[in-house]
């Protein structure tokens, strides 16, 4: 052990007990602290019950000599209703661990996942669908959120760690929620696993082989989306004529991929089938997302973040600009910014008294001084302006049209050189 201080996850099972009890042995001769951590979740009328037990195993443990502190933390939040029991367990449980072992200083915590553990992961998994990520089951060692996951034991099958249990004579506790058939790693456990132990005696230690080999394959296919990546997108967005080059594995892996990045977690397979189905057959779209929204426009994908607990406030109508600077619209989510220039602006006196309307249909905008003004849609096509950056507010003078976000002012404005000149730029939030 090279941390002078490490967390052990302490329910009171038996894997658990096991693992925090061979930790000990081996920190006592390395002057290694160890941090007993148990989580109370509060689902069992036992749990207050298991949390006495770990306690006083802890207590006993220090009073004969080995290095162990015993921290536990009650969870005082309930499942939503409709949610996993299961997952949000897990959730709540990693979550509480992380706080235990940050605040005491501990920065590797070790996990009593086994072999079969680790078989009945990929099972799981494949029966849920899963692709390579799901099937790569559990990692012997991840870093998040500045904590290192540790598994030693995922090499060890379940037999040897009934052996250490027997031989060392340790208490534990048994969870009766591993009997109640409503979950499925319980249904697994004791209708499914018996049969098939009993007709292959190596599953165990084959299907953890296979979830190795599967956790090869996903960190290929990680780095491959990578390289593909770097062809195909960049900071505009994913480039999808590029995209569409690469072979039709290559482009679900880097697809994925890519989405990854842009959210933060892996997208749901309904949105990267949909995805593949509709990209190379659209021009413009949209598709929501949990957290963002896909835009594509003139071939390339973009992902933008939506803020959807937000209340939008009421559009201000007018304004008055007397100066240059920066005149913030909140009801338009953006901001007005105005800049001296000395021609191709609009005299600064124009601005003073302004209407702010929001698009209506027939607006007439030129673009350039002796060219004929031309519906706001055809000039925002040929300026390659997407529909969702055309949400800025319409200026107007006196009825005039005097600028619109995305294409500037209107020609019609302009003034001559000598006048007070300013232009005009919407920055949105």
């Amino acid at each position: 052990m090279s941390a002078r201080r490490v967390a052990v996850a302490y329910s009171g099972g038996r894997d658990s007990t096991a693992l925090l009890h061979a930790t000990l042995l081996e920190a006592a001769t390395q002057g290694v602290q160890v941090l007993a951590l148990h989580v109370h979740h509060g689902l069992s009328p036992h749990a207050d019950a298991w949390l006495a037990h770990c306690e006083a195993q802890c207590r006993r443990w220090a009073r004969r000599g080995l290095p162990v502190a015993f921290v536990a933390h009650r969870l005082t939040l309930a499942p939503p209703a409709g949610d996993s029991v299961e997952a949000w367990a897990r959730q709540a449980r990693y979550a509480a661990l992380r706080a235990m072992a940050t605040t005491h200083g501990a920065t590797v915590v070790l996990l009593a996942h086994h072999q079969r553990d680790q078989a009945e992961t990929l099972l799981l998994q494949a029966l849920r669908g899963a692709g390579t990520a799901g099937l790569s089951g559990m990692p012997r060692s991840v870093v998040r959120d500045g904590i290192e996951w540790a598994r030693p034991w995922l090499d060890q099958p379940r037999a040897a760690i009934d052996a250490y249990v027997r031989k060392h004579r340790l208490k534990h506790i048994e969870d009766d929620s591993n009997a109640d058939p409503r979950f499925a790693r319980n249904r697994l456990r004791l209708q499914v696993w018996p049969a098939l132990s009993a007709a292959f005696r190596q599953a165990e230690a084959t299907l953890a082989t296979a979830a190795m080999w599967a956790q090869e394959a996903h960190t290929a296919l990680g780095e491959l989306a990578q390289s593909d990546l770097v062809r195909v997108a960049g900071a505009e967005g994913l480039r999808v004529a590029d995209w569409l080059s690469l072979s039709p594995a290559r482009r679900s892996n880097a697809l994925r991929a890519w989405l990854k990045q842009q959210e933060g977690v892996d997208a749901t397979a309904s949105l990267v089938t949909r995805l593949l189905d509709e990209l190379p057959q659209r021009r413009s779209a949209r598709w929501p997302t949990a957290s963002a929204e896909l835009r594509m426009y003139r071939g390339v994908l973009r992902c933008e973040a939506q803020d959807g607990d937000a209340v939008a406030p009421a559009r201000e109508p007018t304004l008055s600009i007397r100066g240059t600077g920066v005149y913030e619209l909140p009801g338009w989510s953006g901001a007005l910014q105005v800049d001296a220039v000395p021609e191709m602006g609009v005299p600064l006196a124009w601005l003073a008294h302004l209407e702010l309307r929001e698009r209506s249909g027939g607006e007439q905008f030129q673009a350039g001084i002796g060219r004929p003004p031309r519906s706001l849609k055809k000039q925002f096509q040929d300026a390659g302006v997407p529909v969702w950056e055309r949400t800025g507010p319409l200026v107007y003078s006196g009825g005039q049209l005097v600028f619109v976000p995305g294409l500037g002012l209107d020609a019609r404005v302009v003034g001559l050189p000598g006048q007070p000149l300013v232009a005009l730029r919407w920055v949105p939030f």
